[in-house]
């Protein structure tokens, strides 16, 4: 596996890569990476024939109150999991190679509405620094196609609507999420848990699931169903920020007609926060 840290070498490589005639395959992360990880370059292998991890903990979607310092980095054994399961390259590159005038003077994408709720809300300017992130990458890797989890779902419905409102020539694939055996979303914060927290955590995944049931059963008073999981998840020690019903592609609430809908989920858990969510066909 090749390591590249400039924006130079990078695109060097990727034009050796293209005039050989081989199809590039793009997994965007900010490292401390599992299993989950580890499936986008797997079908990134098996849709494209070269594949580049890009590993940047971006600043611009922290917030004020969100810990970047903490963020955990753990890149010899990145590596060595990227060369295990077959990446051909890892692109690693500084902020100053990110953001040369400095955030403040950065500038910046936005996808709005879709932005702006749900997440976004309780995360201001958080799909701003997604956005940006992922626009520069793109623009440096220049990829046939990317790979994106589908645990974060406002994530991918946010860059594929930029994707779209851009006309950037990019397939997006979303990849469903790895789960723990106990139903629990793999995320690289999952290791903020202690071993208490760990126990409750699959309880998400429960009530979300239980939730589901419902609804294909036909129940369809969307928002006490809502709260009703909200509840059982704060007695079960959760405090919950939000859950939503919405439609699929809007992320707007969920109406009686809709066909297709998702349950999207955040909690904090000590202070840990997760998010998970669960695609139900009506």
């Amino acid at each position: 596996m090749q390591v590249v840290s400039s924006i130079s070498a990078l695109r060097s490589l990727i034009g050796q890569w293209k005039n050989d005639g081989n199809s590039v395959g793009f997994v965007p992360t900010m490292g401390n990476l599992h299993d989950g990880h580890l499936s986008l370059v797997k079908q990134a292998k098996d849709n494209t024939q070269k594949v580049i991890v890009s590993i940047f903990v971006n600043p611009m979607q922290f917030g004020e109150n969100e810990d970047l310092d903490a963020y955990p980095r753990t890149l010899d054994q990145d590596k060595a999991k990227l060369t295990d399961v077959g990446a051909d390259a890892v692109f690693l590159p500084s902020v100053e190679d990110m953001y040369p005038g400095g955030l403040k003077q950065q500038t910046f994408v936005e996808v709005p509405d879709i932005s702006h709720v749900l997440c976004g809300a309780s995360r201001p300017g958080h799909f701003r620094g997604v956005a940006t992130v992922v626009t520069k990458l793109f623009n440096m890797v220049q990829p046939d196609a990317a790979f994106f989890g589908e645990k974060d779902f406002q994530q991918l419905q946010v860059i594929r609507t930029m994707v779209q409102d851009l006309s950037m020539p990019i397939a997006i694939h979303g990849v469903p999420t790895a789960r723990e055996d106990s139903g629990l979303a793999m995320s690289s914060r999952n290791g903020y848990l202690s071993k208490e927290e760990r126990l409750v955590a699959p309880e998400l995944f429960a009530a979300m699931s239980g939730l589901g049931e419902s609804l294909k059963k036909g129940e369809y008073l969307f928002t006490e169903l809502a709260q009703n999981t909200a509840r059982r998840l704060n007695e079960a020690g959760f405090v919950t920020d939000y859950v939503k019903i919405v439609n699929t592609k809007t992320l707007q609430p969920a109406v009686v007609g809709d066909k297709s809908v998702v349950i999207l989920v955040a909690a904090y858990l000590g202070t840990t926060r997760l998010i998970d969510n669960l695609p139900v066909v009506l």
